[in-house]
Order: structure tokens, then sequence, then C-alpha cells
């Protein structure tokens, strides 16, 4: 051997393999191999210190915090029964919301485009004053 410091044994008792890129567990602190170094591969002690995982509610998609020792199914289940607040309304918000002014006219926008003379809101095609016959103001409507 040329370089006899160089790398580490695996900790795992079954493996013990010299490697010259060991990793080190953050949970338990022990160096492995490649092969061994998830918490369940090595049978992490420490690994509930490190793999905790946050259960969501699959009604309103809300996490639900789970103190130790607690089965994370009962826990949600109480949330759904008592602390839910799914609001069906809220899934299936409408975007274009902004209805067109003028008489006949049946589309809606995203967003308010607002008459600068009359102030009523119109869609994108009668959004001029000449478009929607506006009224609202005794200026002309164009400047040229």
């Amino acid at each position: 051997m040329e370089f006899p410091e160089l790398g580490q044994h695996c900790s795992e008792r079954a493996c013990k393999q010299l490697d010259f890129l060991p990793l080190k567990c953050d949970a338990c602190g022990e160096v492995f191999c490649k092969d061994h170094i998830r918490y369940d591969d090595h049978k992490c002690s420490s690994a509930y210190k490190k793999n905790v995982q946050v259960p969501v509610c699959p009604i309103c998609n809300a996490p639900i915090p789970v103190q130790k020792g607690e089965i994370p199914d009962i826990v949600v289940g109480a949330h759904m029964d008592k602390d839910c607040k799914y609001n069906p309304a809220q899934q299936r918000q409408r975007i274009f919301t902004n209805k067109c002014l003028k008489p006949g006219c049946k589309r809606k926008e995203m967003m308010k485009v607002v008459c600068e003379q009359c102030g009523g809101n119109f869609c994108i095609k009668h959004r001029h004053p000449l478009d929607h016959d506006c009224k609202g103001s005794s200026h002309p409507t164009s400047k040229a």
C-alpha cells in the first residue's frame, strides 16, 4: 500500500469496505460507503432526528403539525373533522370577472379597462371612446 492513511472503512459491520470518498451520516455521524449511506441501509438509530415528514391535508393542502409520538393519520383525521378550512369556491375562482358595459357585448376581461372619459369598464374591443359611443365628456375624442 502506497497511501495507507487515505480513505476510511465503512462503519457497517458487514461491509467494512475501504472507501476513498467516505460519506458521513448527518444523523448519527458515522462514516459509510455509498451503498450504506441511507438511513435504512445502515439501520440508523438517529434517523428519527432527520427523517421527518410533515403530513399534508388531502382536502385543503395545508401542512399538519404532528408532535413526537403521535400517529400522523389520526392527527390528519382530527384536522379534517375540526380545523379543515376547505372552501370549494376558492378552488374555482373566476379569472374573467370584468364585464364589458357596451350594450350587447358579453365579453369579460381579466383586468379592468376603464375609459378615461366616462369611467366605464369595457373589453379590449370596445376600450376606445368611439367604439362604445362614449357620452362621458364633451371633450373631443381625438387630439389630432
